[in-house]
């Protein structure tokens, strides 16, 4: 099992470190080795919430997710991503930001720094509607129950996890803001485009998690009406693969928000955009991979609490992406919250195991 399903990151790994060496010398190894460990650290929450969802799929769409997934990934995110921003934020033609990557590569990091802001606000909201839709939602299960069970009595309140998240941003963008004010009219526009990017990374959110959640319902009551004689198989089938879709898109927006991080973090390493991708794509195969494997075991159903600290973990990341706007945090702080909430979970969902086989 194990061998099965890492056997494309091993591929993937290979193949990324002799790119390396080909493209810029045997120096470039260690610089895509330091790369993947970054990402695989930074994204393990990741690879656990993901997991959460994709075992709703069937392996049709786990393949998929392993292999039109991963390519949406590593050249989406990883190379097209920081060019994108680079092009919008600076206003440069796409080609233009490609040939600035390739030749002015300290001109190209001060732009992509410069973009922070907005990213950071886009990506603590996505982040940040995940977490209080989890701990605001009444669950069986409580891991720390002094905390959830009150959350979840606030949680009967609808709507209130946007309206929390509203709050949040408005009070990210008024303090941004503040420290604009203080440092004069180049900053001042960065207040609005932090607004204005919190409530994208929000209203995507709500529409991509709407539609999967919405044709998820339709599935539910479509198999509840043919066992009740009332659907045909042909409809079902069509349904499945909406359904499927749909979570299969919202796997590749919140993967896209959880790579902002490990993108801007992948700058204190290097400024080359090839070696970037090619670390960092390392680095997703082996979490998309983990992600299938604790699919696969059933590690989620064993250990009941892990879902529990990603979850946490990802409000920890949501709030580190919002404080960055204004305040640099070292990548080691970011991944350590994320490895001690998770390890925490599943030290505590050990010894509820212990408990009950005793």
């Amino acid at each position: 099992m194990l061998w099965k399903t890492f056997r494309w990151a091993f591929a993937v790994t290979a193949v990324g470190l002799v790119g390396g060496v080909l493209y810029d010398g045997w120096a470039a190894l260690g610089i895509v080795a330091v790369l993947a460990v970054l990402e695989i650290s930074l994204s393990f929450d990741n690879a656990v919430i993901n997991a959460g969802i994709l075992k709703k799929l069937n392996a049709f769409w786990q393949r998929i997710f392993l292999t039109v997934g991963i390519l949406i990934a590593v050249f989406g995110m990883r190379l097209l991503f920081p060019v994108v921003i680079v092009s919008v934020s600076a206003r440069l033609a796409p080609q233009e930001a490609v040939h600035l990557a390739l030749t002015d590569k300290e001109r190209y990091q001060e732009l992509v720094t410069d973009a922070h802001p907005s990213i950071a606000a886009f990506g603590g909201m996505f982040l940040l509607m995940i977490f209080l839709d989890f701990v605001l939602e009444d669950r069986e299960t409580k891991w720390l129950g002094r905390v959830e069970r009150p959350l979840a009595r606030l949680g009967r309140i609808d709507m209130l996890s946007v309206c929390v998240a509203l709050v949040v941003l408005l009070v990210t963008s008024m303090t941004f803001a503040t420290q604009a004010h203080q440092h004069g009219g180049h900053h001042a526009d960065k207040a609005q485009t932090v607004l204005v990017s919190g409530v994208a990374g929000l209203v995507t959110y709500l529409v991509v998690h709407g539609l999967s959640g919405f044709f998820e319902a339709r599935l539910a009551g479509e198999r509840s009406g043919e066992e009740d004689g009332e659907a045909s198989g042909r409809s079902g089938v069509a349904l499945v693969g909406r359904a499927a879709l749909f979570t299969f898109l919202y796997l590749e927006v919140l993967d896209a928000s959880f790579s902002f991080d490990g993108v801007i973090g992948a700058f204190a390493v290097t400024n080359d955009i090839v070696l970037m991708a090619l670390g960092l794509g390392i680095g997703a195969m082996y979490v998309r991979s983990l992600t299938v494997y604790l699919v696969r075991q059933g590690t989620l159903d064993d250990y009941v609490y892990l879902e529990h600290g990603a979850h946490y973990a990802i409000g920890a990341l949501a709030a580190v992406l919002l404080v960055s706007i204004r305040y640099e945090v070292n990548d080691i702080v970011t991944g350590l919250i994320g490895v001690t909430l998770i390890g925490a979970a599943f030290w505590s969902s050990v010894r509820l195991n212990r408990a009950t086989a005793g």
